[in-house]
């Protein structure tokens, strides 16, 4: 099952807030709350469920379609890591973000790295054109 990186990052959240409660993590080693706040989260769900919409009603899509809607959801994603400051996403979240593209693009069948190969990008390149974060 595809999960969403938001999802995850809630579960941190919530992990670290039953360790403060419990006293199992000293508070100046708290640092999920600042780095995922609930607003960020939202915006970037929402950014992936437009996506997910997006992709789910493609039917036999041509290339130029599948790289309009990558392009969107990382310009999307673009736009909320600017409206935090530049920082929403650090080097394990726009991994994780990478992933999640490439996996909801493969779960509606479509081969990424056929696709990505046929721009002359590798598998993992397929949103560095338009990715700022």
């Amino acid at each position: 099952m595809l999960v969403k990186p938001s999802e995850r990052w809630r579960e941190r959240v919530a992990d670290e807030a039953r360790g403060l409660a419990a006293g199992t993590v000293d508070p100046s080693c708290a640092w999920a709350v600042e780095l995922f706040p609930e607003p960020m989260l939202t915006a970037t769900d929402a950014v992936l469920a437009a996506f997910e919409a997006e992709v789910a009603e493609l039917r036999e899509p041509s290339d130029a379609r599948v790289f309009e809607a990558v392009e969107r959801v990382v310009r999307a994603l673009n736009q909320v890591n600017e409206e935090f400051g530049e920082a929403a996403y650090e080097t394990e979240e726009r991994e994780e973000l990478c992933a999640y593209i490439d996996g909801v693009l493969t779960r509606h069948g479509l081969d990424v790295a056929t696709l990505a190969a046929r721009r002359g990008l590798g598998r993992h390149e397929i949103t560095d054109r338009w990715r700022d974060w």
